[in-house]
């Protein structure tokens, strides 16, 4: 790792006048090509300023999540371990709080939260009471009361459909399942169901016979959905799949019945769960960027608490399309 004490002998000048240099001290009296030659090696060696953070205590990461599926609640896992580190580089203490425990767990002199899951109409109003200063991850239920951090779920579906397209589809199919009303808690249409009936219709190949709603996301409903797609009269030359845990079920079902993937029918799908390379045949997805978004969550909770940010804000956060071979 390169150090300070390596700049300095490079340039031909004190530790301290490097250190004061590189931080920016307008008060050192040092020529023009002097400061150039310090930051072109300290560019040169790799030089990386450490960065103190400010500590922040009393945070709490609300893991309020219902996976009913293992791949679903390895995503989700993966979310809470790349904050708990990152948190830990920053300086944030996080201390967590699972559904099971309960809102009645969370201490009503709470400096900040990041929550990641769902929360109805109740609970999130409840939450303000107890802490104005809040970030969740993957949904937005109040954007006027908290700041959100999401993956770009309509630009996913809206690159998938082109993608589609520029390679010749005219039939494309969609899978997915439903979001909830934070109000009723009933089902209500998903972000990429919306996203893809709405490029289907640009594109004038809407047909809602290849349109497949789950009631959650699994790999048995995946399964299931694509065993009832395979019923239709004629099938698409393609098909968006809203999660790779439904594409793994809709992949079984195709590879029984003995249509070719991608030959018969291309499958492209959103995350990239780990488990996405080794399917047969390999699947093709676009990779949710979890370390991207947890850094920009915290870093929204940072300016929350140390800054006193009032106006809150909804970030998306776009991800890479990971091509394998299904389509």
């Amino acid at each position: 790792m390169a150090t300070i004490k390596e700049i300095a002998e490079i340039v031909g000048v004190s530790s301290a006048a490097v250190s004061r240099v590189l931080n920016y001290d307008e008060g050192i009296s040092v020529s023009a090509e002097t400061r150039a030659a310090i930051f072109a090696a300290a560019e040169k060696v790799g030089y990386k300023k450490r960065i103190i953070f400010p500590k922040i205590e009393n945070v709490a990461l609300l893991y309020f999540t219902e996976a009913e599926d293992e791949l679903e609640d390895i995503f989700y896992q993966n979310v809470k371990d790349e904050l708990l580190k990152q948190a830990r580089k920053m300086n944030i203490h996080l201390t967590v709080y699972s559904k099971k425990d309960g809102m009645d767990a969370i201490p009503k002199d709470l400096n900040a939260f990041v929550a990641v899951g769902w929360l109805n109409r109740k609970e999130i109003n409840r939450l303000y009471r107890i802490c104005k200063r809040g970030v969740f991850i993957g949904t937005s239920p109040d954007e006027k009361l908290f700041d959100a951090v999401r993956p770009n779920m309509d630009s996913f579906v809206t690159q998938i459909v082109d993608y589609f397209m520029e390679k010749g589809h005219r039939t494309i199919g969609f899978i997915g399942g439903p979001d909830r009303n934070i109000d009723t808690g009933l089902p209500s249409m998903d972000i990429r169901e919306w996203s893809f009936r709405q490029s289907a219709s640009y594109y004038n190949c809407l047909n809602e016979d290849y349109i497949l709603i789950s009631d959650k996301f699994t790999v048995e409903e995946g399964y299931r959905l694509g065993k009832e797609l395979l019923t239709k009269e004629t099938i698409p030359t393609s098909l968006c799949v809203a999660s790779d845990t439904l594409a793994v079920g809709v992949l079984q079902a195709l590879n029984e019945a003995g249509v070719q993937v991608p030959e018969q029918v291309a499958v492209f799908s959103i995350n990239d769960v780990n488990i996405a390379k080794y399917l047969s045949p390999p699947l093709t997805t676009i990779h949710i960027d979890i370390p991207i978004i947890c850094e920009t969550a915290l870093d929204l909770l940072r300016n929350r608490v140390l800054s006193g940010g009032k106006i809150t804000k909804s970030i998306f956060v776009n991800g890479t399309p990971v091509f394998r071979k299904s389509c």
